[in-house]
């Protein structure tokens, strides 16, 4: 019973946060399609916007999951009134850093897209779009805090119906607005960036009256000061991790460009095969972040364990099956894109490489993003992933495209063990149990 019922709880998390992930993916390849109809200018504009909103993401990503550390924890340890306080602390946190962002988007935005190109036709219309789109960094703060909770007292489905109204909501307007559709003038990028802030603005709403009505009601109890040194032991490593993996990828993109048009091309092309294969995958990750920090917070150590080695296996089959399927798939994939036959064949081959290195992404995103979090010691997942990526993907990247000059799919397949590092690491300091903590009230 014991078995089934924590399946039943794995289900009920994991299955809706993958969902949403696949849908955002495939509704946002759909975004770019129409975007990509405007022309060169268009496409590269909202690009670039999106390297400063990713910033945003980074920053939003990071409160969120120290979020979810406390209050799945806090849940488990059964105390209502600090769960309230910490969901309080992280709201505030995440929209005054929105604030800051939207302050700067909203003033200075074409300065902001200047510092990223020199055409000032291309800047002044990144700039056009970032100004409207910044409006979206306050809502979204609230989106994944509010998410974050929901999932956390067992009502994951929430947020997957109210991305999906979102996410419709934005593909609609995004056709209405960027083409004058149905009356409305065409609006180009401008439309596009209404239809984003609009869309957001509807997914608050909607997260904001799920929250109001299945929030838990408690006593406030007696006011003491907040564990403001916990608090920031846990956020300040995940900043760093996040921001330097930002960086990193954005070191694998410029190596990815120097090895030429088509690499770079067929790279692009296999983004959506990567994207909905983690996305299948990711609501593990959350599932082990809830489950096994509720357990540490109701002081179940062993029990934290073994589901904890239970969800890695669970991965490791999913993976196993995803990655078969990618590697059976791949030709007949590239066949659906009006490029030349290269392209198609390097796109098939990365392909295969990206279905060789797929489990070790996978267990990566459960053990570092789930498990080894979930005891509020994010300086492990911190050293783990500078290592992986700048003392092994950076330099071996750099090296087979530079040194050895190899082709992208080996290029990628090199960096990409950076993953059989990380993993490495992450499974001798998951059985060592050093992150197995217990948060203080």
């Amino acid at each position: 019973m014991k078995e089934q019922s924590f399946f039943r709880s794995v289900c009920a998390l994991a299955i809706p946060v993958a969902l949403q992930s696949m849908l955002q993916a495939s509704f946002g390849v759909a975004d770019q399609v129409m975007i990509g109809q405007l022309g060169a200018v268009e496409v590269a504009a909202v690009g670039l916007a999106g390297k400063f909103t990713g910033i945003f993401n980074v920053v939003n990503a990071a409160v969120g999951a120290v979020a979810g550390i406390m209050l799945s924890q806090y849940i488990g340890q059964k105390n209502p009134a600090e769960t309230r306080r910490s969901l309080a602390v992280n709201l505030r946190v995440c929209f005054l850093l929105a604030a800051l962002f939207t302050v700067a988007g909203v003033a200075v935005p074409e300065r902001i897209m200047g510092l990223y190109i020199s055409d000032s036709a291309t800047a002044e219309t990144a700039g056009r779009y970032l100004a409207i789109v910044s409006g979206t960094f306050l809502p979204a703060a609230g989106i994944g805090i509010l998410s974050t909770h929901l999932r956390c007292i067992e009502k994951a489905s929430l947020p997957l119906y109210a991305g999906l109204a979102s996410a419709a909501v934005n593909t609609g307007l995004n056709w209405i607005l960027i083409f004058g559709k149905l009356g409305a003038p065409a609006l180009g990028v401008t439309g596009a960036a209404l239809a984003t802030l609009l869309s957001q603005l509807v997914y608050f709403v909607a997260i904001l009256g799920m929250y109001a009505k299945y929030r838990e009601r408690a006593e406030s109890g007696p006011a003491r000061p907040f564990a403001w040194g916990q608090y920031l032991s846990m956020l300040l490593p995940l900043l760093v991790s996040e921001s330097m993996w930002v960086l990193g990828e954005n070191v694998y993109a410029g190596i990815y460009g120097h090895l030429g048009t088509d690499a770079a091309a067929a790279m692009t092309l296999t983004n959506p095969v990567q994207s909905l294969a983690i996305g299948a995958l990711c609501g593990l990750s959350q599932a082990a972040a809830i489950l096994i920090g509720k357990r540490l917070g109701d002081g179940q150590r062993e029990t934290a364990y073994r589901e904890a080695r239970k969800l890695l296996f669970c991965g490791w089959v999913g993976s196993m099956a995803l990655s078969a399927l990618i590697a059976c798939t791949g030709h007949w994939y590239v066949r659906i894109f009006q490029v030349e036959a290269p392209i198609r064949e390097l796109t098939r081959q990365i392909l295969t490489a990206y279905a060789v290195v797929l489990p070790f992404k996978v267990l990566n995103m459960i053990a570092g993003s789930g498990i080894l979090r979930s005891g509020g010691k994010t300086k492990y997942v911190m050293v783990i992933d500078l290592v992986g990526t700048w003392v092994f993907g950076v330099p071996m990247g750099l090296y087979a495209a530079f040194v050895c000059r190899w082709t992208i799919p080996w290029v990628y397949l090199t960096l990409s063990l950076e993953e059989c590092v990380r993993l490495a690491i992450s499974l001798v300091v998951f059985e060592r149990r050093g992150w197995m903590n217990r948060l203080q009230a």
